[in-house]
């Protein structure tokens, strides 16, 4: 184990003295193998933080807008989420490396390379995108305790607040005993879908076909706008940030070799976990696609009424209580991640370190007030359509987050022979230009 540095270190590649890593408690305690040791424990020692940004993809706005899209279109939606998470893996893999090379997270390469102006810009469009997640998370959970324990949905939103102790909990046993307890839900949700599939026997066929785009996810505004919903939930601003700090709690050796191999073991991690992230989105809508659409309910998008209807319709009782459990672990764990990212961000854009527990009770209470009075005046539906707008507004933030990261990653004089290669930064730069013209494209709809 690698002690935490001293207060006052001072980061690579920046001329502020003051900026010191993000979660300096955690900073470098993960021991890696040296040189010449067994690749097997060298995976296993870089495993971990992909599946805590991998969180971030499977939480509970994702489950409105996969649910949504199922009901609404079948399996066309299906090509959304595999382009999605196509270039999460690729952006992820970006944030990686930026951490590793740098030793500075994404907050802290903006907050050294951009002007006042620009960064407190980025830092208040950022801090936007956590509150929008946090306010997924209090949705999701609130409507899970309601479904498993018949907590009313007011209640729930309120009891939420609470989740800051099981915060403080897991960051006192140390980075690698939260990794752990998030795996293990991750584990807890990918088996409850994997069971859901065998009930609900979707057509094959169906699935392969839907995998393949189709210009109708375009030309149709309602489909569209699902469709960048499912990007704003797949594609998550802040985990850019969060990944990019992270892979800074593993000690790997910081010489070019040793940084080399840290950012293939890194992208290994983040691609495996983002793959379990992609199936258990696909399996939400396949759910939804082979119960619902097949039987001509194209309306279903609240999370509440899929449960209900889930166990009659696929002839198991522990069909809706699988759906319960696996969405209450959702918000659980993306509760975690979301206080981790927040936390990153204020100490990188504006060197603010703050009390873990008081950061997440700021952003908690945030969230919970417009939640309840959604859930107060307009019900389940309101809060369910509250989830939905919840990701639309993570993803019109992305390019935010997005441009900075594929300019850093493309820059020599940062990254050195780390430099994104030609092609990436042609694939980059793609991906970016897709992001921000299906967010010019939605606006358009929506103002015209």
């Amino acid at each position: 184990m690698t002690p935490p540095p001293p207060a006052d270190i001072a980061l690579p590649f920046t001329d502020m003295p003051d900026v010191r890593p993000s979660l300096p408690g955690s900073y470098r305690t993960v021991a890696v193998p040296r040189a010449g040791g067994s690749v097997w424990k060298k995976i296993g020692a870089f495993a971990g933080p992909g599946y805590i940004v991998a969180v971030g993809y499977m939480d509970p706005g994702n489950w409105a807008t996969d649910l949504a899209g199922g009901s609404a279109f079948g399996y066309t939606l299906l090509s959304v989420i595999l382009l999605s998470s196509i270039m999460a893996m690729v952006l992820q893999s970006l944030a990686a490396k930026l951490g590793i090379v740098t030793g500075m997270d994404l907050a802290q390469a903006c907050r050294a390379e951009y002007s006042p102006p620009v960064r407190a810009a980025l830092w208040v469009l950022c801090e936007l995108a956590i509150i929008a997640c946090d306010l997924a998370e209090v949705v999701g959970t609130a409507i899970a305790l309601q479904l498993l324990f018949g907590i009313p949905l007011v209640m729930g939103v309120c009891l939420t607040a609470a989740d800051v102790l099981l915060i403080l909990f897991l960051q006192q046993r140390g980075f690698r005993q939260l990794e752990a307890f998030i795996i293990a839900l991750l584990i807890v949700i990918a088996g409850c879908f994997a069971v859901e599939l065998l009930l609900s026997r979707p057509d094959i066929a169906a699935i392969g076909a839907g995998l393949v785009p189709s210009a109708s996810i375009v030309t149709n505004p309602a489909m569209l706008y699902i469709a960048i919903g499912i990007i704003g939930a797949t594609v998550m601003p802040h985990n850019l940030y969060l990944h990019s700090a992270i892979v800074q709690t593993r000690s790997f050796d910081t010489s070019e070799a040793g940084k080399r191999e840290a950012v293939t073991f890194a992208t290994i991690d983040s691609t495996i976990a983002l793959m379990l992230a992609m199936f258990v989105n696909g399996a939400i809508l396949v759910l939804a696609a082979s119960t619902f659409h097949v039987a001509g309910m194209t309306g279903v998008a609240e999370i509440q009424v899929a449960h209900r209807l889930l166990a009659p319709m696929l002839g198991a009782g522990i069909a809706s209580t699988l759906f319960a459990l696996a969405l209450l672990a959702s918000g659980q764990n993306s509760t975690i991640t979301a206080t981790l990212a927040g936390q990153i961000v204020m100490e990188g854009f504006v060197n603010l370190r703050v009390p873990a527990w008081v950061r997440r009770l700021v952003t908690r209470l945030i969230a919970i007030v417009p939640a309840v009075i959604v859930a107060i005046f307009y019900g389940s539906e309101g809060t369910t359509r509250l989830l939905v707008l919840s990701q639309v507004v993570l993803s019109l933030q992305l390019p935010f987050a997005v441009v900075p990261l594929v300019r850093f990653t493309s820059d020599r004089k940062l990254m050195g022979d780390f430099v994104n290669a030609s092609w990436l930064k042609c694939v980059a730069w793609v991906i970016s230009a897709i992001i921000i013209s299906l967010n010019i494209k939605l606006l358009f709809d929506f103002f015209f």
